[in-house]
């Protein structure tokens, strides 16, 4: 019995997160359909995290532990051959036994993407946001500072049954940078709530349009009260991009 580490990526657009659902494609179903032609069982499969309809990820982490004697190389192989065009399996490798792809995560890395022009972009349409409006990307990248250290991010959470107890988090960074006319939002957490990232883009953009004033998102955090914080941004343009493990 081996335990493996599988790293996926995948275009969210027609799919509905990771999580298999009664009435929805998902990748999990997809990863799960795609092994079962291979190795002819259905092994107990970990993932690193939810995400949701529409979310992308350059980076998505699996565990697993099967018996079948297929080489790591040729498993990844075969996975490629049968899973969708939208999905692929970047990596194969054995890990120690009691290795989960989330309970040994240490952080992860999102990316959220904005296409800031007048006029949209078709090759982007559902993988970033189109935003038409000018961003002042200094003012926000000052201000999402407030977002890096450890705080209770309950105003920039989606409540329901998947988040109880502690909502502390530790953020380590939070950039904002411009190539061309692609803006990306970058940050980085020992952890994440539910819609955490697109509740703070979300902010961050509310703030650009003078919907928020800038200066006030420290207030707004130690508010814990999600009615203060801005709106969720949609999904489009949100991306796993790092899991970190060591």
């Amino acid at each position: 019995m081996r335990n493996l580490l599988l790293t996926l990526s995948y275009c969210g657009k027609n799919l509905h997160g990771w999580q298999i659902q009664d009435n929805a494609l998902t990748v999990q179903e997809v990863f799960q359909n795609a092994l079962y032609q291979i190795i002819h069982e259905q092994p107990d499969i970990k993932g690193c995290s939810r995400t949701d309809s529409g979310v992308h990820a350059n980076m998505y982490c699996v565990s697993m532990k099967i018996a079948h004697p297929i080489t790591e190389d040729h498993l990844m192989m075969a996975l490629n051959r049968y899973l969708p065009d939208d999905v692929a399996v970047t990596d194969i490798r054995a890990v120690p036994d009691d290795f989960h792809a989330r309970y040994s995560c240490k952080g992860k890395e999102y990316v959220y993407k904005v296409w800031n022009s007048r006029v949209r972009n078709p090759f982007l349409q559902d993988l970033a946001l189109h935003y038409r409006y000018e961003m002042d990307i200094e003012a926000m990248h000052r201000e999402a500072q407030a977002f890096v250290g450890a705080h209770d991010f309950t105003s920039f959470c989606t409540l329901d049954k998947r988040e109880k107890g502690d909502f502390t988090r530790k953020v380590k960074y939070f950039n904002i940078k411009r190539e061309g006319n692609l803006v990306t939002f970058t940050v980085a957490a020992d952890g994440f709530l539910y819609n955490m990232v697109r509740i703070m883009v979300g902010t961050l953009l509310a703030m650009n349009n003078g919907r928020i004033p800038f200066g006030t998102l420290l207030q707004i955090i130690k508010g814990e009260n999600r009615k203060l914080a801005g709106p969720t941004a949609p999904s489009c343009g949100l991306y796993l991009n790092k899991v970190f493990y060591e």
